[in-house]
């Protein structure tokens, strides 16, 4: 074995003998929030954009709508910020700090703000020498960095990959998790690492990549788009057997953000892509822009019947069981014998398609009967055996999300209570 590499490897199993973020006690559910990058990118030009670039005013925007119009109480806590938060080097004594101009109070004033409406903050680095947007990376100060994030106050962490290689992102990764974990602060720690090396066995180690992260992205990059959504739908489902079982609490698979309320997508787009999200045990990260959220979108992102499937303590991936003529059909384990089922359409006929399926497809037969609760419609649909058909209409690019809960709890009339309406 070359030098380098044993080098490496020596790093590598030195880290993982300190790191333990499973026993941090933190994203025990997948977390909820609001990111900064796909709605807000990198503006720094706050002549031109003052309501829309990458500052203060941004983020204390947005913890304000968070505490404001229900979002804190329906379970979302973090305020992500994301690349080109901070100035251009260094300080004399090696920290990151904050742009001056666009955050005047730095991080730890814009911490104890958000801190103050009852959330979390989220920061962003990246291992390489330097983050995608060309601003200073932590490699070389990994302890510094974490150090100065705990004295901060920051709740969470997104590290990203950008001008690293392979062999320096494996032995980058496991530094953070060790460092962030030696501050004594709990800060859930997000790695990009995976998504750099396909996402797949045998170049990322799920068993390995838990024992360091909390939550980590596993694809590329969600853009506004459907085409987006559904390529990464996609994705998770033909690599369902490998990611599944890789998931849990503590240590979620993430899909990425959440583009509802944004440009391109219509209502039943919004409806798929929230739905499906939870079906995958996904973190749930908003990025688009509170301040002007139509009503209808509001809706669906605070939807607590969706809500509830995201966040069930069993933390359960769901699996697709059936593709057949642009009809999808996915179910997910919840605790006490419940189950969320998802029909996902990406047909574009024009009109509704009947669709017909048996919770025995779907895996769903640990009870004898169950009764169905629709989650976008907030209605009982009925009740039953595993071995009936059961008749649905999905509108094209929509989604039709049930639970699935066993008769013999006589949970059918409670349903209201259950989602305090």
């Amino acid at each position: 074995m070359k030098l380098a590499a044993k080098f490496v490897c020596l790093v590598l199993a030195l880290c993982l003998k300190y790191v333990t973020p499973l026993d941090n006690g933190v994203a025990r559910m997948p977390p909820m929030g609001w990111l900064a990058w796909e709605r807000f990118r990198c503006v720094t030009d706050c002549k031109t954009f003052p309501d829309d670039c990458i500052s203060e005013k941004l983020f204390k925007d947005m913890a304000d709508r968070m505490a404001a119009d229900g979002w804190r109480d329906v379970g979302y806590q973090y305020i992500n910020i994301d690349d080109c938060w901070m100035a251009r080097e260094r300080d004399d004594q090696g920290r990151l700090y904050a742009d001056p101009e666009r955050f005047p109070s730095g991080i730890q004033g814009l911490a104890n703000y958000i801190h103050s409406k009852g959330l979390k903050l989220g920061i962003y680095e990246d291992y390489g020498s330097l983050t995608c947007g060309g601003y200073p990376g932590s490699q070389g100060h990994e302890a510094t960095d974490a150090q100065t994030f705990a004295e901060w106050g920051v709740d969470m962490l997104k590290f990203d990959g950008c001008y690293s290689n392979d062999s320096s992102k494996a032995i980058g990764y496991p530094l953070m998790s060790a460092a962030l974990n030696k501050t004594g602060r709990p800060i859930v720690y997000s790695c990009s690492w995976p998504a750099y090396e396909g996402g797949l066995p045998p170049k990322v180690n799920y068993t390995e990549l838990g024992e360091i992260c909390n939550l980590w992205r596993n694809y590329g990059d969600i853009q506004d788009s459907w085409d987006s959504i559904i390529d990464i739908i996609e994705w998770w489902a033909v690599n369902q057997d490998v990611l599944v079982s890789a998931a849990g609490p503590g240590r979620w698979n993430d899909p990425d953000m959440l583009i509802v309320g944004d440009y391109s997508l219509s209502i039943g787009q919004c409806q798929a892509q929230f739905g499906m999200w939870a079906i995958l045990a996904a973190p749930l990260f908003m990025s688009n822009d509170l301040r002007h959220l139509e009503k209808e979108k509001m809706a669906i992102l605070q939807n607590q019947g969706i809500i509830a499937v995201s966040q069930d303590k069993l933390g359960v991936q769901g699996k697709r069981y059936v593709k057949k003529n642009g009809i999808q059909a996915w179910s997910r384990p919840l605790s006490e014998g419940h189950f969320a089922v998802a029909i996902l359409s990406t047909r574009t006929d024009g009109t509704p398609t009947e669709v017909t399926f048996t919770l025995n497809e779907l895996n769903i037969k640990q009870a004898t009967s169950y009764a169905l609760y629709d989650l976008f419609e907030m209605k009982t649909v009925g009740k039953f055996l595993n071995k009936d058909l059961i008749v649905t209409y999905v509108n094209p690019n929509g989604i039709k999300m049930f639970r699935a809960s066993p008769v013999s709890m006589e949970i059918i009339e409670e349903f209201d209570v259950w989602l305090n309406l």
